[in-house]
């Protein structure tokens, strides 16, 4: 059985020598689904099984398939994909629950001697799984509703006088994650930073990371994310956004504010017509990327290379700095 802690007995039997974990990743749109299979492949010709690990917060949920360009069978060409539509949307998988169900596919892949390469563009999950968790204690169920009951400006604001460091890196708009730290510094009378520092649990100092990350000439990504969405648009996502709205799911679940399901289900909805939702979800996704794009290049070490290109990736490039 693999557990959280198989990374030391791996570790043990190789002697000194660390498990390899490869990461690709990128905004979205950028190709790193493709590109992760292409190196899959060339691993496995080289005699070595691969396996790639799922690290995006919208392709775990099994609702989302078309909407979160989850690769199809086809697209994963034989390669072993794991952690993909793994989660049902009426449960929310936390970059916690995320990193713990990571942990045991790496190390199951480590033990039985095949290369994990790690792909997504969700920030959050991957720093929680190489750098840990930090322990904040449970919020008040009381203090939790009052938060998520404040209009967006007064609950910025709030931070602004409670927690200011916190809020001077983020965005008003960033709902999430302003909440997420109004409920810690009031709940627990501490900062999120304070709880951060004293993270616990991340796998970086136990595997040998060949980390990549891609960063697209942005006007090309942009254009790619637009073309993708309309695609998307066309191939199935409403019925699967009507779906979703049928379970009758509550509207703060993370699968509900998956980009492209607000702006459909407006459709749906009869609020928003064919050209408006499409311009709407076409905007979310350009605005996601660039969040995406900025914090992967400005929130991880500068030792990680960085792959720049545009209209594609040089796959042997990308496989000399990955090691495969």
């Amino acid at each position: 059985m693999i557990t959280e802690n198989s990374f030391e007995s791996v570790s043990v039997s190789l002697g000194t020598k660390r498990p390899r974990l490869a990461l690709i990743a990128g905004p979205t749109a950028s190709g790193k689904s493709d590109l992760a299979v292409k190196l899959a492949l060339r691993a496995m010709a080289d005699g070595q099984e691969a396996v790639i690990v799922n690290a995006d917060s919208a392709q775990v949920y099994a609702d989302l398939l078309v909407l979160s360009a989850r690769p199809s069978e086809d697209e994963m060409q034989g390669v072993p994909h794991v952690l993909y539509g793994a989660w049902d949307g009426a449960q929310a998988c936390s970059a916690a629950d995320w990193a713990k169900a990571a942990k045991r596919e790496i190390a199951a892949a480590h033990a039985r001697g095949a290369l994990p390469i790690l792909v997504g563009g969700t920030g959050l999950y991957i720093r929680t799984l190489l750098d840990g968790i930090a322990p904040v204690p449970e919020i008040d169920p009381v203090i939790r509703a009052e938060v998520r009951a404040m209009p967006q400006d007064q609950t910025y604001k709030a931070l602004q006088d409670e927690d200011p460091a916190r809020a001077a890196l983020l965005a008003p708009a960033d709902t999430q994650r302003v909440t997420r730290a109004l409920e810690v510094v009031r709940s627990t009378g501490r900062s999120l930073a304070h709880w951060q520092k004293q993270l616990s649990g991340g796998i970086a100092d136990s595997v040998d990371l060949a980390p990549l990350i891609l960063l697209p000439e942005r006007q090309w990504l942009y254009k790619r994310c637009d073309l993708r969405f309309e695609l998307m648009w066309h191939g199935g996502s409403i019925a699967e956004v009507e779906a979703l709205l049928a379970r009758n799911l509550p509207d703060d679940m993370p699968v509900m504010r998956a980009i492209g399901v607000p702006e459909i289900r407006m459709y749906c909805r009869g609020e928003a017509s064919q050209s408006e939702a499409i311009a709407a979800g076409q905007q979310a996704t350009r605005r996601y990327a660039k969040r995406q794009y900025t914090w992967l290049n400005n929130q991880n070490p500068g030792t990680w290379p960085r792959l720049t290109y545009e209209n594609s990736i040089d796959t042997d490039h990308a496989a000399s700095l990955l090691r495969i």
